[in-house]
């Protein structure tokens, strides 16, 4: 999921520019997309997924102690995604496989150097239309992945806004937190200083969560840095 969030939003920043160098590398995103979300469990995944969210919101319904006008939009933005997922035929992207020319496309783009002009002459021939040409073919094929986007940014905020940020310290830069048994965690968090110049290395299991701050040294190799560091660490359920 969190692949895919980041591959959704590189094509919608590349898409929305002019340059045909630009819309090569939309493309390139495009099938790298179809290539991630070709597992033929994902959709019938993420519908789980949605439907989890959903009864344990529901649960909430009459509770006192909550807003019913935040719980009524969470309910919805989750009823808007489930929606179109479900009525989407195949798998993510499967109705641009019938696309001869994209197909043509993507079984060269991978190649080294497989796209020149020379190889894809109507390749070359789409990338000198003007830019709002190809952004509308980019929008055209991008709408056959839409539900897909909708339903992997609805479920994630979901996940990130199921735990409150907490301040912890990394004592000697590492930092360990043991995690309660019978209790199952989907997603961390974690979020350092602007001015922080380290990087944080994460492993964790079902019982334990590990963070060991690492510093890139002149060839680029990661070494601990045993410095006191702190940080917003959250664990999402």
């Amino acid at each position: 999921m969190l692949r895919l969030e980041q591959l959704f939003d590189r094509l919608a920043t590349l898409a929305a520019r002019e340059a045909a160098l630009d819309h090569h590398f939309a493309l390139f995103t495009l099938f790298e997309i179809m290539d991630v979300s070709s597992r033929a469990d994902l959709k019938a995944d993420l519908l789980k997924e949605l439907d989890r969210h959903r009864a344990r919101l529901l649960a909430f319904r009459g509770n006192p102690q909550i807003d019913e006008a935040p719980l009524a939009e969470a309910l919805a933005r989750i009823e808007r995604a489930y929606e179109p997922l479900n009525a989407m035929p195949g798998k993510a992207g499967q109705a641009l496989t019938s696309n001869e020319w994209l197909m043509g496309v993507r079984s060269r783009i991978a190649i080294p150097g497989g796209t020149c002009s020379f190889d894809l002459p109507a390749y070359h021939a789409w990338q000198q239309l003007n830019g709002a040409a190809r952004r509308a073919d980019l929008e055209r094929w991008l709408a056959t992945l839409a539900p897909l986007g909708r339903a992997l940014r609805v479920l994630l905020g979901l996940l990130r806004d199921s735990a409150s940020a907490q301040r912890v310290v990394a004592p000697g830069g590492l930092y360990q937190q043991r995690l309660p048994e019978g209790r199952s965690y989907h997603l961390l968090r974690l979020q350092l200083a602007p001015d922080e110049t380290r990087i944080p290395e994460i492993s964790g299991h079902r019982l334990m969560v590990l963070v060991r701050m690492m510093r890139a040294d002149a060839e680029g190799r990661l070494r601990h840095d045993t410095e006191d560091a702190s940080f917003d660490l959250a664990l999402c359920t």
